[in-house]
């Protein structure tokens, strides 16, 4: 392998690995948001459940 291949070699090394570390960090970012939605959610629903069994002991 001369100097020319081997640079060729690393350099689209370098690219794919490159790419797929902005992959997996546009995914990360779509899981926190995601995270967030599901937390808000569970939050939301809490809330209501805790004003329903108040109301129901208020009865």
């Amino acid at each position: 392998m001369n100097v020319q291949d081997f640079e060729a070699q690393y350099r689209e090394a370098m690219a794919e690995t490159l790419n797929e570390l902005q992959t997996t960090v546009l995914l990360l970012a779509q899981l926190q948001n995601k995270i967030l939605k599901v937390g808000s959610s569970i939050q939301d629903i809490s809330e209501k459940v805790e004003e329903f069994i108040a109301d129901q002991k208020a009865e």
